[in-house]
Parts: C-alpha cells; structure tokens; sequence
C-alpha cells in the first residue's frame, strides 16, 4: 500500500463522518427541541475519547438526551442513579459465591456492574459520596475496574455522561477539582427559547413517538476516533492552545492582571491536550482536514471553565468563572 491510499482514505473518512454527523443531528433532533450546540460537544468528546459533565436545572432533558445519543449511536447504554447509600460495587460490581452442582464446590463470580457499558450515564453524580465518585472516576480514567485482584477490561468505546444539579445543593458531594479535571467539557444547558419551549409542549403532551434510526455501532465509532488522532496540528494553533492555558495560572509570566486579581488556581495541561483534541475532532466534524485557532477558541469554554478556581475576589465582584474564560479569550 502506497503513502497514498492511506491520506485518501482518511480524506474520505471525514466526508463520511461529516455526513454521519448530519444524520445524527436530524434523528435526535425527532426528540430533542434546540440544544444544537450541547449535542455538537457532546459527539466531540466522544470522538475525542473524553468524558462529560453536564449541569442543568431539572426538566431540560439532560438525561432525555443522553439516552436518545445512544439510541442512535446503538450503543449498550447504561443508567445509575447516585443516591448517598451508593457503594462503590453497585457501580463496578460485586463477587458472589456460587455452587458448582456438578461437583459440590464453591467459588466466586465477578457479576458486572452497570459500568460495564459503553455509554454510561451517571445520573446526579454530586449526590453520592467521594468513595463511590471515585470509584467511577478510576474507570473512567484507566478504563477498566478491579476486583478482588483481577481486573476487568470495559468496552470500547466508552464514554460516562455525568449530570449534575445546580440547586438544591444541601446533602450533596460536589467534586472535588481533580476529579473535576477528569471531564473533557463541562457543559450548562440552558433553559429553551420561546419558540422551542413551544415546540416542546406541542410535542410531549401528544401521541407523538418519534421512531430513531441506528447509525452508527461500535466499529464506526472506535474508527472515526482513530482518525481524530491521525489528524495533522499545525504548530502555531498548538502554541496558541497551550498559551491560552497558561494564561490561567497565575505564576505564569504572561498571565493578565484580571487574572491575578481572580484565581487561586488555573488549568493543567490536561486542559491543552483536550483543547487540541476537541479542535481536531470539531474540524473534521465540519469536513475540515485540519484545525485552526478558532476551532481552539470554540471550545475553550466548556474546557476551561471546571478546570479554573475563581478566588473570594470574583466571587466578591460577582464574577464566575465562565466570564474569567470569556475575558481572557476578549483579550487575545
């Protein structure tokens, strides 16, 4: 095989992929009313083999939406509630002692977790204590769960979609910063437009049952993944990644003042690593062969905002960290 066949195969590899994304956009959208840009990060990060972590009110669909992406992405999906009586083997798994009729023996078997899928959706996971949050967020991390000394290798691809409640915050757990880290984006969804919340009523108080389409499987997914990695950055888009990351810690020597004045703590370089990924993933999701800086500032937000600790200061002056985000990238 020639250096060729390889490039024209990745060419139309991302025609096929942009065609796909399409498709998928129209078949969820049968379900979900707006939200264009929360499902465009969401099959981002997908692509980019990272996590999400997404905050709303209750009744804007967040799980809705979780559930309709697997449908069409016929994918094995699974759902685990976090409650405080949580433990961490209700979400790996758990040994049991079984009896062998044949010969009167016992012995222990691993019975999977609901962890053991490939789009898991941790549902309200501020409402569990650290121990179990932990035991999900190693999964995540290594992609595999140990047990009694054997470890247990999860499906690929897998992907955890996290929610998470902004109110009601008495007898909840929130994640600590380094868990935090473990997201690629942390995604706020919005409450709908007029227009939309319209849509909505219309829809969901009729006989209306919209049937989904399977896309994509597993193979597919795990080969545009592939390509994502193979996808060529051009070392001034790099730079401008990693220097925007910078500028957030405020040791750094080209850090702005507005910076100093309002964070304790900025990102890790886990944030320009998932700001590359994502802009090589969004590129391509767009027919692009390549990624540009804006593709890097588009997605600086969701990167970024969980992974900055705004100071008493901003919380004095009544900024959040999404602002701080927002001002830093007014400024470049």
């Amino acid at each position: 095989m020639t250096e060729q066949q390889p490039i024209q195969n990745d060419v139309e590899a991302v025609a096929s992929l942009k065609k796909g994304l399409d498709a998928m956009k129209q078949e969820i959208g049968k379900v979900i009313v707006g939200q264009e840009t929360v499902i465009e990060h969401l099959l981002i990060a997908m692509l980019a083999r990272g996590h999400c972590l997404l905050v709303g009110v209750p009744g804007l669909a967040k799980t809705l939406l979780i559930k309709t992406l697997a449908q069409v992405l016929d994918l094995q999906f699974s759902r685990i509630q976090f409650t405080p009586d949580l433990m961490p083997s209700d979400i790996t798994g758990t040994e049991i002692i079984e009896d062998d009729r044949a010969t009167g023996s016992k012995a222990f078997k691993f019975i999977r977790g609901p962890i053991f899928a490939n789009i898991v959706l941790a549902d309200e996971i501020n409402r569990t204590p650290p121990k179990t949050q932990a035991a999900l967020l190693e999964a995540m991390q290594e992609h595999h769960v140990t047990a009694a000394g054997q470890t247990y290798r999860l499906s690929e691809p897998f992907f955890v979609l996290a929610t998470q409640n902004p109110i009601e915050q008495e007898g909840t757990y929130p994640l600590p910063e380094a868990q935090l880290d473990r997201f690629m984006f942390n995604l706020w969804l919005d409450y709908p437009s007029h227009v939309e919340e319209l849509q909505i009523v219309k829809s969901t108080t009729s006989m209306y049952q919209p049937t989904l389409t399977h896309l994509l499987g597993a193979h597919e997914i795990i080969t545009f993944q592939d390509l994502v990695r193979r996808v060529p950055v051009a070392d001034h888009v790099i730079e401008y990644a990693v220097s925007m990351v910078a500028k957030t810690r405020t040791t750094s020597p080209s850090v702005p003042q507005f910076i100093k004045d309002w964070l304790s703590w900025g990102a890790g370089p886990r944030a320009s690593q998932y700001l590359i990924l994502g802009a090589k993933t969004r590129a391509i999701l767009q027919g692009r062969h390549t990624p540009d800086i804006e593709d890097v500032r588009a997605i600086a937000i969701p990167v970024l905002r969980h992974r900055i600790v705004p100071n008493f200061n901003a919380e004095a002056d009544g900024v959040t960290a999404i602002q701080i985000v927002e001002k830093l990238l007014a400024s470049d």
